[in-house]
């Protein structure tokens, strides 16, 4: 009779398991690095110089701001609780209204020539530009500082002895008044800060535009698509976090032009350029209403705030197409 018979199975028994390795079993089986609560003070020890100077330079001058903007207050005196009063004024100021305009415009004329010009250079870096020294090129106005650019230009474009000026006489045109006249005071001082910073942009969008897959255009050229139609229904859907990403950060710092307006025109001519940041340096250091001042910082903070929101929301900078 056979063994299977007398187990009473159509089939043989399982094999022994083998006995464990006792070194392998006491071994923490684990796929990745996972902390501990004794990695917490080596981590606070390594972070402590970044959140101290975040609270020294930032949390509390933005938390003493927000309080001084209940204040009348100047440097020589202790302040004074007003309550809204500072904020209720501001919106009877003729002049803060007329920043914000000034700021408006110019924030538009800066994102659409900075934005459409980046993203050219940056196609163009792709297509043509395969050296990384003239690529390095591009950074090198973002490299000059603010007031020594706004100088350069100021000159350059001087009404009497700017070389601008010269040449465009020279081809016969008229003289222009380029930091001098209302109608061309804003346009020159966007175009100045997107010679500058047209560069910098241009190398975010290229950076974004080596995420997108080669093989995508491969597949377009293969099924017939021309350059324009491979832009509009490749690249440009697959840069949108990159391009929110870059209007996000151009927006602030359009909102926040200040040295620029200071150099060439003070606000001038007659408010023509007068921007937010100018107007809050005025009211707050110029005639020593700190209060005042700091309820305009406030506000376009909130401002700030929310188009950023805004353009996260809705452009879904957030999200990829790649996915």
């Amino acid at each position: 009779m056979s063994t299977f018979a007398t187990t009473g199975t159509d089939s043989p028994p399982p094999p022994p398991t083998p006995p464990r390795d006792p070194v392998r079993r006491r071994r923490p089986a684990r796929a990745g690095w996972s902390p501990t609560k004794g990695d917490l003070p080596a981590a606070l020890m390594f972070i402590a110089p970044a959140l101290l100077g975040l609270g020294v330079f930032f949390l509390l001058p933005m938390l003493r701001g927000v309080y001084l903007s209940f204040t009348q207050y100047n440097i020589l005196g202790s302040p004074t609780w007003v309550g809204t009063a500072n904020y209720e004024a501001i919106a009877r100021d003729p002049l803060f209204w007329n920043a914000l305009a000034v700021t408006g415009q110019y924030v538009v004329i800066n994102i659409v020539l900075q934005t459409l010009l980046a993203l050219g250079i940056a196609l163009l870096m792709q297509r043509i530009a395969k050296s990384t020294f003239i690529r390095g090129m591009l950074l090198l106005p973002y490299l000059m500082a603010n007031v020594i650019a706004a100088l350069l230009w100021f000159w350059l474009l001087d009404y009497q002895i700017g070389i601008v000026n010269h040449l465009i006489e020279t081809f016969g045109g008229s003289r222009i008044a380029f930091f001098g006249s209302e109608e061309w005071a804003i346009p020159t001082q966007a175009l100045i800060n997107t010679w500058r910073h047209m560069g910098y942009t241009a190398l975010l969008i290229f950076a974004g535009l080596q995420v997108i897959p080669r093989q995508l255009y491969e597949a377009a050229s293969l099924d017939g698509s021309n350059a324009v139609q491979t832009f509009f229904r490749i690249t440009l859907p697959l840069l949108r976090p990159v391009l929110v990403l870059v209007l996000v950060v151009t927006v602030i710092g359009s909102f926040q032009v200040f040295d620029t307006v200071a150099v060439t025109t003070q606000g001038g001519p007659v408010n023509a350029s007068r921007v937010m940041q100018y107007y809050i340096f005025q009211k707050a250091f110029t005639e020593s209403q700190f209060g005042y001042g700091s309820a305009l910082a406030v506000i376009l903070f909130l401002i700030l705030v929310l188009v950023a929101f805004v353009q996260m929301k809705f452009l879904r900078g957030n999200e990829s197409d790649l996915g």
